[in-house]
């Protein structure tokens, strides 16, 4: 990243200029640390670009940590989509941590606690200990357990990890206050048993730190200064202090919270999510339709329109919905700058010049991109028999259509004036060929003799033209929040037109050989990136975003 992608100051860098200059810090590290139990979502590039940003703001260290405390929902596979999603979007971690590289460390916290009568085993069910917990108006009341001796705590611990008991029989809670007005410090569970094998650690543990208490001591055992999270944390940060100071940490790192990215017609719940994947409502993780970072990457967004987004929103403590018109708009920017232009036919009917020579064709030149010369031209066939689009052509045209219609005249992108003279019906009534002379002295899109027209259409020749299937898709969801329960179940909510595939679409023929990931602007019509299945045999494209905005 480069020094103008630097995130501007906000409150976030007021609390570490505060902080530095006071002598609390003499640097800055943070990291990101997501649980490997799902993709990458927009939510989560957010506080990539917080917390890569902020470090590269202060010359600091961003690492990346993978919160592997929950083996029964993670894979390596979530675990390297990861490492691609952040690489995709422009960063780069100091070090790679997994949260179970410390499981050592964080065991020993756990005897520390025990040893210091801050932490006890506890027989009750998960149930009763959500009963025993009370509610936000009524205080928790104590396990009867609670009261355990030292030693009978440290033999059943150690009897928990030996894997003497089943799963849920019991957990290690800290010893805090059931009475807290803050329902986090009631004695939260820091241990639970689970008899799973870990992809890091294989079958050496079956007991397992709960986030709360993995996560804090996660970031003291790196060398975290700034612990930035999203708002959700917030009531567990005296939690988050706590346990820093009962395990007696020396310079302990400070939590600071942000508002989380909300996008309206976006799901972002892994759980949801998930339940889309297996169900095969959608074409896995990296859908277009999702809102994971894989699933934009594949539908053609470029990271730099991801990171303009993250940088236009801000970073406030205010919870607020973003539009996902504003991103649209800054993948817009992005590729108008740089997508090179090309044409295509996604909905044909044939083009016949009756006064073109029967057999001749000619090469066309035009722009790469009309804002960058140093793109170069690229070249187009003309010839006798091209491809248009089918509402490109109107036999009773409507008040202001001035594109096709029997009698009119109508420029061909960057070719030659053409009028109308005629057209062909199936049985059906359905247009299926247009008849039109050209004006030879009319190449290159201009008249010589200063006549004007009201209409430019694009084209592709029917000898130098090749098929592909284009895949436009539109929103997933027929709601702004689809996660809202009292909207109905989310999946009564999805938009049965979010894909519509068209099979019989015409691309330039410069287009072949084009490869997944190759973003262009189909004029006219909009941006179109190349899809991970494509082949030179099947070319498939993704419509990225149309030329303007279809979000009311």
């Amino acid at each position: 990243m480069d020094e103008n992608n630097v995130m501007a100051s906000n409150f976030i860098h007021d609390f570490i200029d505060e902080d530095l200059e006071n002598g609390v810090y003499n640097h800055v590290q943070t990291r990101f640390p997501p649980e490997p139990n799902g993709y990458l979502h927009i939510g989560h590039a957010k506080a990539i670009c917080i917390n890569f940003g902020t470090a590269e703001k202060y010359k600091g260290v961003c690492n990346l940590r993978l919160d592997d405390t929950n083996p029964q929902k993670e894979d390596v596979e979530y675990v390297e989509s990861i490492k691609e999603d952040i690489q995709w979007l422009g960063f780069e971690w100091k070090e790679c941590f997994f949260a179970s590289s410390y499981f050592d460390f964080i065991y020993e916290c756990a005897i520390k606690l025990i040893n210091k009568g801050l932490a006890y085993v506890d027989d009750l069910t998960a149930d009763e200990i959500r009963e025993y917990r009370g509610t936000l108006t009524e205080a928790g009341k104590n396990s009867p357990y609670r009261d355990r001796s030292i030693e009978e705590n440290l033999d059943l611990f150690r009897r928990m990890t030996d894997g003497e008991f089943e799963n849920g029989e019991r957990v290690l809670r800290a010893k805090i206050d059931m009475a807290s007005p803050n329902i986090n410090m009631r004695d939260p569970v820091i241990y639970r048993i689970a008899h799973i094998s870990h992809h890091q650690t294989g079958d050496k543990w079956c007991v397992y730190p709960m986030y709360d208490f993995a996560h804090p001591l996660s970031d003291a055992r790196e060398g975290v200064t700034h612990s930035l999270c999203s708002l959700e944390f917030e009531n567990h940060r005296p939690l988050y202090d706590w346990f820093l100071q009962a395990c007696e940490i020396e310079c302990p790192p400070r939590q600071i919270e942000f508002a989380r990215l909300n996008l309206n017609y976006c799901l972002t719940s892994k759980r949801k999510c998930l339940a889309l994947v297996n169900e095969g409502i959608v074409d896995g993780w990296n859908d277009p339709r999702m809102a994971t970072l894989s699933g934009m990457r594949r539908r053609g967004y470029p990271p730099k329109a991801i990171r303009d987004f993250c940088e236009k929103i801000g970073v406030s403590k205010a919870y607020s919905v973003v539009d996902m018109n504003l991103l649209e708009s800054c993948v817009r920017d992005v590729l108008n700058d740089t997508a090179p232009r090309a044409m295509a036919v996604l909905d044909p009917i044939e083009l016949v010049i009756e006064n073109y020579p029967e057999g001749q064709s000619e090469e066309i030149e035009v722009d790469v991109h009309p804002d960058h010369p140093e793109m170069g031209k690229r070249k187009m066939t003309f010839s006798k028999k091209l491809f248009i689009e089918r509402d490109d052509f109107m036999a009773e045209p409507v008040k202001k259509y001035f594109r096709l219609f029997p009698g009119n005249e109508v420029r061909l992108k960057g070719a030659y004036f053409v009028t109308c003279t005629n057209y062909d019906t199936d049985e059906n009534g359905n247009v299926v060929r247009v008849y039109c002379t050209y004006d030879p002295a009319t190449k290159g899109g201009d008249s010589p003799d200063g006549r004007k027209v009201r209409g430019t259409i694009h084209w592709v020749s029917a000898d130098d033209s090749f098929t592909a299937t284009v895949n436009m898709y539109d929103r997933l969801f027929n709601v702004p929040n689809p996660s809202d329960e009292s909207a109905g179940d989310f999946k009564s909510n999805l938009n049965p037109d979010s894909l519509v595939v068209l099979k019989n679409c015409r691309i330039e023929g410069g287009l072949k050989g084009t490869k997944p990931g190759d973003v262009y602007q189909f004029m006219r019509k909009g941006y179109y990136c190349v899809d991970i299945n494509s082949t030179d045999d099947n070319v498939i494209f993704n419509l990225t975003v149309a030329l303007n905005s279809s979000w009311k």
